[in-house]
């Protein structure tokens, strides 16, 4: 027995079809933080129910119209923040913000329109069918965060609070992994009424749920503390507004808020300074080449504000030439070790994935003619860096840098270590929260950001210049009483969590992703000509 098919022709069921997909879509998205309500999930398990019981007559272009529909009412809340850029210069920006999270919202949902649509044209009978649902919509999904650069916000799979019991399963599966298992879960409750079979499918679901919560309750119960000679860090949050950083009558105040921060006593630690020292993406408004150079007052005042021993990791933009001669711009991470009097650098990172339309404008020429400007006002643009690598710092262990953006993507860390041979020991992610204003934008960031730290079984030290900055440990957790909070002004200081053994995420990347797509097929068939999804034959 499956959902019969919604009447053709009727105007009313058709409109309240559509209101219907939208406001499941919205109901996924409240699933997320910071509202975390976990039961919007079904709403996934509702377009599958609307889709799965579309009529023979025009079954493809309504699945894709409930798809895009689903996936606007989720994307509208979870990009909302997109229009805090556009208010720091709202004179010259303000007019596109409406727009600028209208029509990304739109062009992300085509993601869903298109899963749903891929669903209807392959689904089978039966219940396994739900198997093919999260299978698409998963694809879909990894389309998303890798087509134009990608942009993997809030995956349904990171709807489940970064730290809490069932988003341990990211160490297993990483976040598109986990997304194939949550919208598993959250569809099969709607195959309860199809017959024994639809009735297992469900009970299979509630399993897989309780099972997420058992691993994810036993992983937490093994986690230990700090080793006990692990490095100090400390986190310097200045609460900077993104404005203020155009404005040159604040730059020197801006430049003192860091170092005193940085050179405050510990009250940890009294009579001890800590071994890093975090400062966030930007912190500076100006080119590091600039306010680093030796005998300006900025060099003298950092060097004054660290000791011998220490290291300052922090982040700016510095200039530079490429092969040809053409001079780039890149958005970097610097760690500096002061010596004497001198601050040399000890290592770069130049930021590898840089965020469209934020620091470089796609087809540029043609978003110009608009009036569409970049929101960071540096040269040009940023040019992106050399794939990822480790750091090596001196007598510190080696971290993996993330910028910003570059913490949404699964597998980034993992790329690296790749790449260089070697797995990092610490996450070092800076980012400029500033620009995401104090509503949704930052709280969800940390979420994600947080499922780096989970898959690659690494502690993360999170900095933002407004919040939240937040020592993390390698289950995704941020460490009890050490994180501040959005408008926050302060530091926070603690040991460098301990690193855990490799995930098996971090040993086999998407393999089993792969094995859940090839599970999917399962629910693939051929029903007869004008039928759908469930009908008996």
């Amino acid at each position: 027995m499956s959902a019969p098919p919604f009447p053709a022709r009727s105007p009313v069921l058709l409109v309240g079809t559509r209101v219907l997909a939208l406001l499941a879509g919205l109901a996924a998205a409240l699933a997320h933080p910071p509202w975390g309500i976990l039961p919007g999930l079904l709403g996934l398990g509702v377009l599958f129910h609307l889709v799965d019981g579309l009529g023979a007559r025009g079954r493809w272009r309504s699945a894709l119209v409930l798809g895009w529909l689903a996936g606007f009412g989720y994307f509208i809340p979870s990009i909302i923040w997109l229009s805090q850029p556009f208010q720091v210069d709202a004179e010259a920006q303000g007019w596109m913000a409406p727009f600028a999270v209208g029509l990304m919202a739109g062009f992300l949902a085509l993601f869903w329109g298109a899963a749903a649509l891929v669903y209807r044209l392959l689904a089978g009978r039966g219940p396994l069918r739900v198997l093919l649902f999260a299978g698409a919509l998963t694809v879909c999904e990894w389309l998303r965060g890798h087509v134009l650069t990608g942009f993997p916000w809030d995956l349904p799979g990171e709807a489940w609070r970064a730290g809490s019991a069932p988003s341990q399963a990211a160490a297993l599966v990483g976040a598109y992994g986990l997304t194939w298992l949550t919208v598993v879960a959250a569809t099969t409750p709607f195959t309860a009424f199809q017959g024994w079979r639809g009735r297992l499918m469900a009970l299979t679901g509630a399993a897989l749920i309780g099972g997420l919560y058992a691993f994810g309750s036993v992983r937490l119960a093994a986690a230990q503390g700090p080793a006990p000679h692990a490095p100090w860090v400390r986190i310097v949050q200045a609460d900077v507004r993104q404005e203020s950083k155009y404005d040159e009558r604040l730059f020197t105040s801006i430049v003192s808020r860091y170092v005193t921060l940085t050179a405050r006593e510990s009250l940890a630690r009294p009579g001890q300074r800590p071994d890093i020292v975090i400062w966030p993406e930007g912190a500076i408004p100006a080119a590091l080449e600039d306010y680093l150079a030796d005998r300006t007052w900025t060099h003298d005042a950092i060097a004054g504000a660290l000791r011998p021993g220490q290291t300052l990791v922090l982040g700016g933009y510095r200039f530079g030439t490429r092969a040809d001669g053409a001079p780039v711009t890149y958005n970097s991470l610097v760690a500096l070790r002061p010596d004497g009097l001198t601050l040399p650098v000890t290592a770069v990172y130049d930021k590898f994935r840089l965020v469209p339309f934020g620091e470089f404008m796609p087809f540029d020429s043609v978003a110009t003619r608009w009036g569409v400007k970049q929101f960071v006002h540096v040269g040009d643009g940023f040019t992106p860096g050399p794939r990822p690598r480790p750091l090596r710092l001196p007598g510190l262990p080696t971290v993996q840098p993330l910028i910003c953006y570059e913490s949404l993507f699964p597998g980034f860390t993992r790329e690296g270590a790749l790449a260089a041979g070697a797995r990092a020991a610490w996450i070092a992610n800076i980012s400029n929260d500033a620009w995401f204003g104090t509503g949704t934008g930052p709280r969800q960031h940390l979420n994600i950001a947080s499922y780096r730290a989970i898959e690659e079984g690494l502690p993360m030290i999170r900095a933002t210049p407004t919040g939240i900055s937040a020592i993390i440990d390698a289950y995704g957790r941020p460490v009890p009483g050490e994180s501040l909070s959005l408008g926050a002004y302060g530091v926070i200081e603690g040991p460098l969590p301990p690193a855990l053994p490799p995930t098996p995420y971090n040993r086999l990347g998407d393999g089993p992703l792969g094995l859940m797509l090839i599970l999917s097929l399962a629910g693939v068939g051929f029903p007869r000509r004008g039928g759908r999804p469930g009908t008996p034959a």
